[in-house]
């Protein structure tokens, strides 16, 4: 795990009032004319592949791209978000192609194994080409945007009640909204991997996972290789705010690379705690089993794992 102070602190620290970092692509404190008009009609500033916000909803979308987390900084909580002008498919060419190369970059590609099965799809896969168009090379670009727990429609709708508000109070709320990134690695990021990973890593090509920074800080420590030596690349973001124009700039920090079963063994490896303690609980529990105090069923599986 993270040993960067800023995110050992975020859990001692205090829910931030507004947790909406962005709305339809602005900090809510930003009333400038762009951002209204684009606030207003829902649409979305960052290259998604229709002019309109479309996350959870075409018809009633959630524009909500990034969440403050407890240290008063955001998260991003949108794929679309990271296509911001288009920088991470440029550091991912710089993975996989020579500087020279002519490349494109394709979104939402569908992927099958070997029996035909769909085994998702890929969020871009940049195609290097000769100058003819035929395929030469390619790598898959994976996005990874970070899980919310709680609700954040309620206070999305609060604030877009009202746009013309700077902020919104949402302290003490029930199921306030937050960054899930325990969520984000084992129920997004692990299966992509072994699943879409493992095709690419078969046929011998890479993969570039584009990370916001405070998610990758929650990861294990990946053990690092030379860029020529590497799988995958890790592409890690964050938003910088920029107070002039009061908006927050998506920011390349650091480039992490890896090879592909190191990888996927730290993250999908599980701490384990101390077997006297699981012993404890089962004793607990059979004590009661035998004293006719607990009915048998299968529930106590999961309950012995809590």
């Amino acid at each position: 795990m993270t040993d960067d102070p800023l995110l050992l602190d975020i859990a001692d620290a205090a829910e931030p009032k507004n947790p909406l970092g962005e709305v339809f692509g602005f900090p809510t404190s930003n009333k400038s004319d762009r951002a209204l008009r684009f606030q207003q009609n829902r649409l979305c500033p960052f290259n998604n592949v229709v002019p309109n916000c479309t996350k959870v909803s075409v018809v009633d979308p959630v524009g909500v791209c990034s969440l403050f987390d407890k240290d008063k900084s955001p998260t991003v909580v949108c794929p679309v978000r990271f296509k911001e002008d288009y920088i991470i498919t440029v550091e991912a060419a710089k993975f996989f192609f020579q500087p020279e190369s002519k490349w494109e970059a394709l979104p939402e590609v569908r992927l099958k194994d070997a029996n035909g099965k769909a085994a998702g799809n890929v969020d871009m896969v940049l195609v290097a080409h000769d100058d003819k168009g035929a395929v030469a090379d390619f790598g898959a670009l994976e996005i990874q945007s970070v899980y919310i727990s709680g609700n954040v429609r309620r206070p999305f709708r609060e604030f877009t009640n009202d746009i013309t508000a700077t902020s919104i109070d949402w302290t003490g709320k029930r199921e306030y909204p937050r960054p899930d990134y325990l969520s984000s690695s084992r129920k997004r990021l692990a299966p992509q991997l072994i699943y879409k990973g493992g095709i690419f890593k078969t046929w011998g090509k890479k993969i570039a996972v584009v990370t916001d920074r405070k998610f990758f800080g929650t990861l294990p420590t990946l053990e690092e290789v030379e860029p020529d030596k590497a799988d995958i690349a890790w592409l890690i973001y964050d938003l910088i705010r920029d107070t002039q124009d009061d908006l927050f700039k998506l920011t390349h920090q650091r480039t992490i690379y890896t090879e592909f079963s190191r990888a996927l063994d730290m993250i999908t490896r599980t701490e384990a705690g101390r077997v006297e303690d699981f012993i404890a609980v089962l004793q607990k529990k059979l004590t009661k089993l035998r004293r006719g105090e607990m009915v048998a069923d299968t529930t106590l599986a999961s309950e012995a794992l809590e």
